[in-house]
């Protein structure tokens, strides 16, 4: 318990300090968005913690300190304000300091100019998802199964080269092909999609080179496995956590302005909601969670697959409610908690 405290204290005060100094700067309104949106923050990126925690696992306790401390800084101004800013500027061809000042001065137009761009940061992040959510269920390699009967079948699939690739480019084809929108549009999430696949490749590709990887697959995992990544190969595990991190949060933060469209509470809220994920992320890593729920990976990946196919779907101007969204990350990893304690029942009942 103590060591739980420490690692989820400076989370609790810092949040703690936003929300008084949001209360005492912006009054009762900015304290209720700031609240409303750190619970949506966690709600949303809870299965996001999950799967950081298998990646965590790989670093040393100083590459998970610099997680929490600088990478903080990477989540709350790269994130979720630099990188929307970037965006924007990109779909509207202004420069970088007019869509700041946009940002800060007529939030109600940058938040309109970021819902315009939301086809692309949704086609963006969906298929990078997809493509971690594949990652981890086409292993020809992989022997435990949730959902036996079709999580052994997604397995048999990996023996096959690339089938991950192949499905996701044909996907982010036919996605452009029929999504509504000219002919602008569709080359813009189309290219949005293909750069998901190729950044994630690229951070793989990257990460084995720095790692110096150059045994078979099934020798390469026993020994990620036995031993802690250093050098450049933990600071690519670092980019990993801080791509996926990303990805999870470019939907909260085009969300976050149903509720606020004020740039300063937006980032208050969902930095705050961040400290949590990452402070749990760290938590999960040294309580060895992962290895105490045989289904709890499984469940956070099924989640990640389900986050990433909304986004996809919201291309189409398909939109689930928030709650739904939301929710369907808890239900995977609760299903996944409940199935795992459930094996582990079974399991003694049989020792008996």
């Amino acid at each position: 318990m103590p060591k739980a405290i420490r690692t989820f204290g400076f989370s609790a005060v810092a949040t703690l300090l936003i929300w008084v100094a949001t209360a005492w700067g912006m009054g009762l309104d900015g304290l209720i968005a700031v609240v409303v949106l750190t619970f949506l923050e966690i709600t949303f990126s809870f299965d996001n913690a999950v799967v950081n925690a298998k990646l965590l696992g790989f670093l040393s306790p100083w590459w998970q300190r610099f997680f929490m401390t600088f990478g903080i800084f990477v989540a709350v101004f790269v994130v979720r304000f630099a990188l929307p800013v970037v965006i924007v500027a990109m779909t509207t061809g202004l420069g970088l300091v007019a869509v700041a000042n946009m940002a800060f001065n007529q939030p109600e137009l940058y938040g309109h100019e970021l819902e315009k761009a939301a086809p692309a940061i949704d086609s963006f992040g969906g298929v990078f998802l997809l493509m971690i959510a594949a990652g981890f269920f086409l292993d020809a390699l992989k022997d435990v199964h949730w959902f036996g009967w079709l999580e052994r079948r997604l397995s048999a699939l990996g023996r096959y080269d690339n089938v991950a690739i192949f499905t996701l480019a044909l996907t982010s084809v036919a996605i452009a092909a029929t999504m509504p929108g000219g002919v602008e549009e569709r080359f813009v999430v189309l290219v949005a999609a293909t750069s998901g696949i190729v950044l994630n490749i690229g951070l793989g590709i990257f990460g084995a080179v720095m790692d110096g990887d150059n045994e078979d697959e099934e020798q390469a995992t026993s020994v990620r496995t036995a031993r802690v990544l250093v050098g450049g190969a933990a600071f690519f595990m670092f980019l990993r956590l801080e791509v996926l991190d990303a990805s999870f949060s470019f939907d909260g933060v085009i969300g976050a302005f149903a509720l606020s469209d004020n740039v300063i509470v937006i980032m208050a809220g969902l930095g705050a909601g961040a400290l949590w994920v990452r402070s749990l992320t760290v938590q999960l890593v040294r309580a060895g969670t992962l290895a105490k729920y045989r289904y709890l990976e499984h469940g956070a990946h099924w989640a990640i697959g389900a986050l990433g196919t909304v986004m996809l779907l919201k291309v189409y101007q398909i939109e689930p409610p928030q709650w739904f969204t939301g929710s369907l990350g808890l239900a995977f990893v609760g299903l996944a908690v409940w199935s795992s304690l459930r094996h582990r029942r079974q399991a003694v009942a049989s020792d008996q």
